[in-house]
């Protein structure tokens, strides 16, 4: 197995190690569980860095690698939503989260077209991500609405101000194929 690989493969097996410790019921659990998150983030960067470093690029990497960044991004705003139970958290979730499954279809559409290389991944699109998880990363290890939290609440914006600008972008890039279609 290729190390970029098995490093997605330990992303996505700390996703339920993240949740499980943050629901436990001790003081320190949502900083256990923001050190968990972190490491996971910092695979998703180490494992596209290695990839190229090493030449170990797969087209299997190049499938999890997304899907286990969506999963994880999605499990930290469902407990994030749970936790905080507010609509100023809910709203920048739900964009996230349909930003995702919208962009996802799509670039499976376009695959299936011969289109893919229209909807890569974009430099905004790794802002985006970057500040995505330093805002997740926040929410999850401070109290809610503290000052750290309230940090992350602004990054969280941000964000989802950048998630929908990268999907109008996708979007517009791949207008041409679609609009054949309608």
């Amino acid at each position: 197995m290729k190390l970029p690989n098995l490093l997605t493969l330990m992303r996505i097996v700390l996703i339920p190690v993240f949740v499980l410790v943050y629901y436990l019921p001790y003081t320190y659990s949502a900083l256990v569980a923001a050190a968990i998150f972190g490491i996971a983030a910092l695979t998703d960067w180490l494992d596209g860095y290695l990839a190229r470093r090493l030449d170990q690029s797969s087209p299997f990497g190049a499938f999890l690698d997304p899907v286990a960044d969506k999963l994880m991004v999605a499990a930290a705003l469902v407990i994030l939503v749970e936790t905080f139970a507010d609509p100023l958290i809910t709203i920048p979730a739900v964009i996230i989260v349909g930003r995702e499954i919208v962009i996802s279809a799509l670039r499976e559409w376009m695959s299936e077209i011969g289109e893919r290389a229209n909807v890569a991944v974009s430099a905004i699109g790794k802002v985006k991500t970057t500040l995505q998880m330093i805002s997740l990363l926040a929410l999850i290890a401070a109290p809610p609405w503290s000052s750290i939290s309230w940090i992350g609440i602004f990054a969280l914006y941000g964000a989802a101000l950048l998630t929908l600008w990268s999907m109008l972008l996708y979007l517009r890039a791949s207008w041409p194929h679609m609009s054949n279609d309608i």
